[in-house]
């Protein structure tokens, strides 16, 4: 420890402890669970036709199959994200990945449709878990500088995880069937599982739990692992405050913010996830047969990465609210030209757009959430606004399948309009977040 070492606050210490190898490795540990994650979820819209075949079900009972998925990630996005306020990060980091991925595998071995609605609706519970309480520890660990960009490039890991599932379902749903599918795609999270537990808890959670000593030992480390010295024998705890509670939510100071977000984490979800489950479905109503349905999918995936990587960027440039704002605005437009159009190139070329603004716009929204609330809330507030994303989504599946039946176009411009409303919600958002140094309590 260097003489010159003295007391710092927790933002002082993380700019000394800078960006470096520690937050690379974190945001590997934590994509490579997103991407897992991201396969659990989308490989409902590879395995429907295979599902609906074997058991013989109709449009309304293969919606009820994304629907389950969603109604666990709504139940495991508010309890875990509440839970990892109280009792820390670490464990639900640990746990959700570990349950997401075995009843991904259980769900393999389902022997009717009625399990496997059971096994994916708890497969979505570790889902739900794992959004909130990666953001959140990954946000903790970040300097205000890096902290938009490298939030959004976390979050590019879905659309890794994306293009699996597309490339498996393309490789294994034709030749071996649909379990072979959810089987291998369950494997890479169990292996996440023993990875995680190396990463410590998060030091700001620490801090404000009263364990400056133990805050201060992580950030040694860290500074050590980043090739830095950290100047500092004491990191300053935040003023007192009670440990945050959901109400909090609703104060004078927030109450807008969560209004808003609400709104928007449920319009791009409604308009996400009612495109994405159905995706393969509307390419084979637009004259497409299983294998090139695999493929242009797989296309579409692809498409997502400069996506996020041109919204990685924007988001430092332009600010969160304005590339959130124009990024769904143009999901929007891309959707409903996807849905007019007649022609197998225009359509693949529509869908490409759709899925690069979609994705990015996701990006944006979960670089901003986590810095808006404070260190009391932050796993609270991301997993409560979170939550809506999965209300949208159980609903999602199930509006598909009622409005395909009546025609192709009047699903695709109702997503459409969700994602241009949660565009006008986004430039609505009270405060913007970029460069600003994130807060432990409410009274800061």
């Amino acid at each position: 420890m260097s003489s010159s070492a003295m007391a710092l606050t927790y933002d002082q210490a993380i700019e000394q402890v800078g960006f470096g190898r520690f937050q690379k490795k974190l945001m590997v540990v934590c994509g490579l669970g997103w991407a897992a994650d991201a396969m659990e979820i989308l490989l409902i819209a590879f395995i429907l036709p295979a599902v609906g075949e074997e058991w013989g079900l109709n449009n309304t009972q293969k919606g009820l199959l994304g629907t389950a998925v969603f109604v666990g990630m709504l139940a495991g996005a508010w309890g875990w994200g509440w839970l990892s306020d109280r009792i820390g990060r670490k464990t639900g980091f640990i746990s959700t990945v570990a349950i997401d991925s075995v009843f991904g595998l259980l769900s393999a071995f389902s022997p009717s449709f009625i399990w496997l609605l059971v096994l994916r609706a708890i497969t979505g519970f570790g889902v739900g878990g794992t959004l909130p309480v990666d953001y959140s520890i990954f946000a903790e660990y970040l300097p205000a500088k890096s902290r938009g960009r490298y939030l959004v490039l976390l979050e590019s890991f879905w659309a890794i995880g994306t293009i699996a599932a597309a490339g498996l379902a393309w490789l294994i749903v034709p030749r071996l069937g649909w379990r072979w599918l959810l089987a291998v795609s369950a494997l890479p999270g169990i292996l996440i599982f023993f990875i995680r537990r190396s990463i410590p808890e998060s030091p700001r959670y620490l801090l404000v739990s009263g364990k400056s000593e133990q805050a201060l030992q992580v950030l040694q480390m860290v500074a050590r692992e980043n090739g830095r010295e950290l100047q500092a024998n004491k990191i300053l705890p935040p003023p007192p405050s009670a440990r945050g509670q959901v109400r909090e939510l609703w104060s004078p100071g927030l109450v807008r913010t969560t209004l808003t977000l609400w709104l928007i984490w449920f319009a791009i979800s409604l308009g996400y996830y009612g495109v994405f489950t159905w995706l393969p479905s509307y390419f084979r109503a637009k004259g497409m047969a299983l294998l090139p349905i695999y493929q242009n999918t797989f296309i579409l995936a692809l498409a997502q990465l400069p996506g996020y990587f041109s919204a990685a960027f924007l988001v430092e440039k332009l600010g969160r609210r304005v590339t959130l704002g124009v990024y769904l605005a143009a999901s929007g437009v891309f959707t409903y030209l996807f849905a007019m159009a007649t022609s197998l190139p225009l359509v693949v070329g529509m869908a490409v757009w759709m899925s690069f603004f979609t994705l990015g716009a996701w990006g944006a929204l979960y670089a901003y959430t986590p810095e808006v609330y404070p260190t009391t809330l932050r796993a609270t507030g991301m997993g409560a606004a979170s939550g809506w994303t999965r209300i949208a989504g159980a609903i999602a599946p199930t509006l598909g399948a009622a409005l395909m039946g009546v025609s192709l176009a009047i699903p695709l411009t109702v997503y459409a309009i969700s994602f241009v409303l949660g565009g006008v919600a986004a430039f609505l958002l009270p405060m913007e977040t970029s460069q600003a140094p994130l807060k432990d309590t409410l009274q800061e």
